[in-house]
């Protein structure tokens, strides 16, 4: 009997050990903002199972292989840089990871042909290899002679590779149903008349409707590029309901009431960019380019801080904001407060705000400006919980991926990052990165 007493709480012992020792990483005694705007869980453990958060609790861990101590650490979702022009991703990835930009998405651009698409999702879906997750629309949609081709001197923009020129409503349909064979979150269409004098004409209200039935049709949809309100209204006279940039559009609670309302009854997303106005004014701010930046990033980003054309611009963008906006030497959180402000507007009428960076444009870095983007937002006000959901859930939510990725639940993708530092008290703690990871797997950092 005391044999078979002895068998029995061997085997007990077996089957506990085994149990113990299932998980491929457990983050232990760790402080978790899990993305869904719950309050910070302090002192909990999250086990990993090959490539899927399977148990988040504050139960004894027993495993001893594959564990990291998570004390006075900060865990959150992967970041999402969710506006981003890809130049050269064999350079561009590995910095997007080294801070902490787990998935990114791409909305149409210069070099953005199905060829060079295919090419970093081949790269970004392993994980041995530093790479964001990819997603991004299709060329960009426009009429030729318009926004972004309408000074295309340098022939940059090629019809039927990296941009489609519509010449009339005809085309649409075959067009549309050719862009979504690929695997494309939508397409992109560019509405704006321009970013400076001589504007070109906005693309005709026939051909916006057209574009977002035929996409209804095919079970796409189509995310705008839109630089002021009456764009805006153009688009959601259409139907269209994503949005790519908020920098230009001015909405006023008591003028835009019609507008507001019409945002109100449909389901939008909407991208951020504020790093497009910082960008504007970087040549007046040397001292915003640290050391770690020249260390990380090839020195030929920072070389027009003194060229003349780009001073010049800064000056034009300071004087911008004098005239139309009354600020007597305007300073950047006064440029961008009125944004937020707007932002949290949208939010409590049920926007789904978005961070994105639009890197890709001078001073604009892959990797490093969504950190920038996210402290723009708490510059002009917004909540430091509610800026790390459109960074991570929020993005997933745009993109229709929710149920694997954007929050640190059970059952989604193993994403996060270990931060030194709790974001809650200041949103560039997001940068006090100990450690990245992509499926469960801890990614390869820049070493210097």
């Amino acid at each position: 009997m005391k044999i078979l007493s002895l068998i029995f709480l061997l085997s007990l012992m077996a089957c506990s050990s085994e149990k113990a020792e299932e998980y491929d990483l457990i983050i232990t005694n760790v402080n978790l903002i899990d993305g869904t705007g719950s309050e910070i869980r302090k002192g909990v453990n999250v086990y990993i199972k090959e490539n899927t958060i399977e148990s988040i609790n504050s139960d004894r861990v027993e495993q001893k292989r594959n564990t990291i101590d998570g004390s006075n650490k900060y865990l959150i979702p992967g970041l999402f840089d969710s506006h981003v022009h890809i130049s050269n991703y064999q350079d561009e990835f590995p910095k997007l990871i080294h801070f902490g930009v787990t998935s990114i998405f791409v909305p149409g651009g210069k070099i953005a042909t199905n060829d060079y698409y295919s090419q970093m999702r081949d790269l970004s879906s392993q994980d041995s290899i530093p790479a964001p997750r990819i997603y991004y629309t299709s060329q960009i949609f426009t009429v030729e002679g318009k926004h972004p081709s309408y000074a295309n001197s340098s022939g940059v923009w090629r019809n039927g590779e990296n941009i489609y020129f519509i010449s009339d409503t005809v085309q649409i349909e075959q067009l549309v149903k050719e862009v979504n064979l690929e695997p494309i979150q939508g397409i992109k269409l560019v509405i704006e008349d321009g970013v400076q004098p001589p504007f070109s004409e906005r693309i005709e209200q026939n051909i916006i409707n057209k574009i977002n039935d035929e996409a209804l049709k095919n079970e796409t949809r189509v995310f705008a590029h839109i630089s002021d309100n009456v764009e805006l209204k153009m688009a959601l006279d259409a139907g269209i309901s994503n949005f790519v940039h908020f920098t230009g559009v001015d909405i006023d609670s008591l003028r835009d009431k019609r507008l507001l309302e019409q945002i109100r009854e449909m389901n939008v997303s909407w991208v951020t960019t504020l790093m497009l106005d910082k960008s504007m004014i970087y040549p007046n701010h040397p001292e915003w380019v640290s050391s770690e930046l020249l260390e990380i990033y090839d020195p030929e980003n920072f070389k027009n801080l003194t060229n003349l054309l780009f001073k010049a611009r800064a000056a034009e963008s300071i004087q911008y904001y004098k005239d139309n906006y009354s600020f007597e030497n305007p300073t950047l959180k006064e440029i961008i407060k009125f944004q937020v402000d707007d932002m949290k507007m949208l939010i409590e009428i049920g926007v789904n705000m978005v961070s994105g960076t639009d890197s890709g444009n001078p001073f604009i870095l892959p990797g490093y400006s969504i950190h920038e983007e996210m402290q723009l937002l708490e510059l002009g006000g917004m909540d430091r919980m509610k800026i790390i959901e459109m960074t991570t859930r929020n993005a997933a939510k745009m993109l229709n991926i929710s149920d694997k990725l954007g929050t640190i639940e059970v059952g989604k993708l193993a994403d996060f990052l270990l931060l030194n530092k709790n974001p809650l008290e200041s949103i560039s703690n997001t940068l006090s990165i100990h450690s990245v990871y992509k499926n469960g797997k801890k990614q390869t950092r820049i070493t210097n």
